[in-house]
């Protein structure tokens, strides 16, 4: 996710991060999840498949002092059995921010994995799916319910797992 559609995402969430369990998919660096942890998110989970960049992440953790509330998993996010017990009772902040072709050539798998996770998730939970326009996010859960903004070229829904409303901040 680009600098500035990061601080976008980050201002339409507002203070929601705080008290968060944060599930950064596809985590590459951690951008987003440390950005979380900064605003007040409680712990973040970091999933990572290719081996060199964990090790960036992990430095990453290291330098910013998070260690304590930072866990990263290296291996493919879409074997959840890999990671998904280390998921948290508190409310979710579920960043999913994959190669944009991901939706194009594995959109099973993305749906199954978006879907899972919004089934799966506590009350109070949020999401933020970031794509382009090759994505239906139609094909979204609770489709209506997500708040959807366009930062060309990356489509940004965020959506809310409390009573199937959307997140209006």
């Amino acid at each position: 996710m680009k600098d500035r559609v990061r601080e976008a995402v980050f201002n339409v969430l507002g203070p929601a991060v705080a008290g968060k369990h944060v599930v950064d998919l596809f985590a590459g660096t951690g951008a987003l999840g440390l950005e979380a942890l900064s605003r007040g998110a409680s712990h973040a989970l970091f999933i990572e498949v290719h081996h060199p960049t964990a090790v960036l992440l992990r430095t990453n953790i290291a330098d910013l002092g998070v260690a304590e509330v930072a866990e990263v998993v290296v291996g493919n996010v879409f074997l959840r059995a890999r990671w998904q017990s280390k998921l948290s009772q508190l409310p979710w902040l579920v960043f999913c921010s994959p190669p944009y072709a991901f939706y194009v050539e594995r959109a099973a798998e993305m749906l199954d994995l978006i879907g899972w996770l919004w089934g799966a998730a506590p009350p109070e939970s949020l999401f933020v799916v970031e794509s382009d326009d090759r994505f239906d996010l139609e094909q979204l859960p609770d489709v209506g319910s997500w708040d959807v903004r366009t930062y060309s070229p990356a489509v940004i829904a965020i959506g809310a797992r409390s009573s199937g409303a959307a997140a209006s901040q």
